[in-house]
């Protein structure tokens, strides 16, 4: 074979391959995100959020405490590692998209470990698995 066709050959091959990468990155970045929907509701003034967390030395602990104890846990998915907890004056709120209610319940119970039950409010949503490719 000569060098022409070795070249041809392998640039034909380099153009399909980012040809591929870019319907990858393209299907990628058309689909939205599972919590879409969340970040629109937590635009009202009325919905707790992260920053409307308190500032004192008391809820940052309990914000790092139930932080750890979800992230210690592995068996949490990446959505559950990442929920909002959300402390004010010891009263603790939880937000955002789970994989599954066990999920959900295992946050819960970790905040209830560090606060009490009656101080915890789970808006904790169940998204469950995405089918996509």
């Amino acid at each position: 074979m000569n060098n022409t066709k070795i070249l041809y050959i392998t640039t034909c091959a380099i153009f399909l391959s980012f040809a591929a990468q870019a319907q990858n990155i393209a299907t990628i970045t058309s689909t939205n995100p599972d919590n879409t929907e969340v970040n629109v509701r937590d635009r009202n003034s009325n919905e707790r959020t992260a920053d409307q967390a308190k500032n004192n030395l008391s809820d940052r602990q309990v914000m790092q405490k139930i932080r750890k104890s979800v992230v210690a846990d592995k068996s949490l998915s990446t959505y559950a590692h990442n929920v909002k907890i959300i402390s004010a004056h010891g009263k603790v709120t939880l937000k955002g998209p789970v994989r599954s209610k066990a999920e959900r319940r295992s946050i819960e119970d970790k905040a209830t470990e560090v606060v009490g039950a009656e101080n915890v409010t789970n808006e904790i949503s169940v998204k469950g698995r995405s089918h996509r490719g």
